[in-house]
């Protein structure tokens, strides 16, 4: 397998100022492999529950993910709930019921173990390194995080981003990380942790990607309309690594294209609930928006 990542699969229940929906397929490794999908074939490492639908398992194998590593357990699939605030950049938690997701432990066949390319969806740092533990000698290997591992298995954690190539956190989570209020010097504190790339999400501002010394901005792309910002992160983060794998190519210039490419993927995202427009999301449609990105972003040589 070319691309491996291990996250978790999930119901989520989401309210907006647009309205809600409830009981929608989400979770990390589904944005993920749904946005990758785009690009390459993922394998997905997650675990689902006796209640996970079949037309939901029939959306990720249509969108060619390979699911032996799909394992379904006694009980119920993993649920999330939230509210967003007004302005969407905000949210609070409704609930959240680990059920099989709770005893989860990551197996990979002997064919993922062979991948060049891994993501460590956002799950607990000592489940992160029990996957480090199985591969063997991958290529590129990126990691996602938050603020609850920071906070409460922060040892375990940077163990791990010893261990990977790429980060991806937000404001919050890099400043609590390294204690530093700028974010360029906390990436360069985090990159001294082990990780060579280091990408911060900045929500509806974008990202900015520290790659080695290469430092990179890339915007948000301009809507009219967000409907549900949840999966925006894992679904740029699919883009991201998904188009790395593709191409083969991890140089900075690549690089810098591969970010583009997570933005505009996360775009998609927000433009429905769940997955709806994401799994929607065709070549052309990515062509199209790549050339509208590149002509909101052009600028020509200052005369002065």
């Amino acid at each position: 397998m070319s691309l491996v990542v291990v996250g978790s699969v999930a119901y989520d229940s989401i309210q907006t100022p647009l309205g809600g929906r409830d009981d929608m397929l989400g979770g990390s490794g589904t944005f993920f492999s749904i946005a990758a999908s785009a690009f390459t074939r993922t394998s997905l490492v997650a675990v689902v529950g006796e209640d996970f639908a079949a037309d939901d398992l029939a959306l990720l194998q249509a969108h060619n993910v390979d699911l032996t590593g799909l394992v379904t357990a006694p009980g119920r699939t993993f649920r999330w709930g939230g509210r967003y605030h007004e302005d969407m950049n905000g949210r609070d938690t409704l609930f959240t019921e680990l059920n099989v997701f709770e005893t989860f432990a990551p197996v990979l066949s002997p064919s993922q173990r062979e991948s060049g390319f891994v993501f460590l969806g956002n799950i607990q740092p000592k489940l992160q390194d029990h996957v480090l533990e199985q591969v063997r000698s991958p290529r590129f290997v990126a990691a996602d995080t938050m603020n609850l591992w920071i906070d409460i298995a922060r040892a375990e954690l940077c163990e791990v981003l010893r261990r990977v190539d790429a980060i991806f956190v937000n404001d919050e989570e890099a400043r609590m990380l390294t204690g530093k209020r700028s974010v360029v010097l906390a990436a360069k504190e985090i990159q001294a942790f082990g990780p060579n790339m280091v990408i911060i999400k900045r929500g509806e501002h974008g990202a900015i990607v520290f790659n080695e010394d290469d430092i990179f901005y890339v915007p948000a792309y301009p809507l009219e309309r967000v409907v549900d910002p949840t999966g925006a992160g894992d679904s740029f983060a699919g883009a991201f690594v998904g188009y790395l794998e593709a191409t083969g190519d991890l140089s900075s210039e690549n690089v810098r294209r591969a970010a583009v490419v997570g933005s505009l993927m996360a775009s998609f995202c927000v433009e429905g609930y769940g997955v709806e427009r994401l799994k929607r999301v065709d070549r052309v449609a990515i062509r199209e928006r790549y050339q509208a990105f590149s002509e909101l972003t052009r600028f020509g040589v200052l005369d002065l």
